[in-house]
């Protein structure tokens, strides 16, 4: 006789929309989150889109294919005011050291992990400012003036020191997407009725 620990657990099974489609929302819903109404004389909130596709990356290597920078980096640019293409080439690139990185150093602890990070985090804040403030000079802008690296100075650290903690909500995420629901079969019963089979 089975216990009603595994049991329970018969008929159970991942959601596969849930579990394909959670990565994806996930990158794009934090992409979003540093439009929301917050008054600031300074870009000080973290790339929270970037650092989510960091951490699932990071996760699990595989989840999010190699191309997903592209349509990824598509919709930050739409969502968050950056020039247009910015977000789909500095994300496809990131994507690409990833999975470089992945293919030469495959067994590695979170503090190189974190360390990988830290390096795209501000390799990316830096180059997404030399992209918006090269328009800003073309287009003859005030904020085109050499002073914008000292001002995204504690944006970049503050991004690198959340990164566990987005980190962290990846991982809780991950758990989420594989929750394991029961699944109700209507082929293999009909109104309720079980069928016997007459011994010969």
């Amino acid at each position: 006789m089975l216990s009603p620990r595994l049991h329970s657990g018969l008929n159970r099974a991942p959601l596969p929309a849930l579990a394909y489609l959670t990565p994806w929302l996930s990158v794009v819903l934090a992409s979003a989150a540093p439009g929301w109404p917050f008054i600031a004389s300074a870009p000080i909130m973290p790339p929270l889109g970037f650092l989510t596709l960091l951490g699932w990356r990071q996760l699990h290597p595989g989840l999010l294919p190699v191309w997903a920078g592209l349509p990824l980096g598509l919709v930050d640019d739409l969502v968050s005011g950056q020039p247009a293409g910015s977000g789909v080439l500095l994300w496809s690139l990131a994507m690409l050291g990833l999975e470089a990185i992945e293919l030469r150093w495959p067994w590695r602890n979170f503090l190189i992990e974190w360390a990988v990070s830290a390096g795209m985090i501000a390799v990316y804040l830096v180059v997404s400012g030399l992209f918006a403030n090269g328009i800003a000079n073309i287009h003859g802008s005030p904020k085109g003036s050499p002073g914008w690296v000292v001002v995204i100075a504690p944006q970049i650290a503050l991004s690198i020191m959340i990164y566990p903690l987005v980190a962290r909500a990846v991982a809780w995420l991950d758990r989420f997407r594989l929750t394991r629901f029961r699944r109700i079969r209507f082929g293999q019963m009909r109104f309720g009725q079980t069928r016997y089979r007459t011994p010969r």
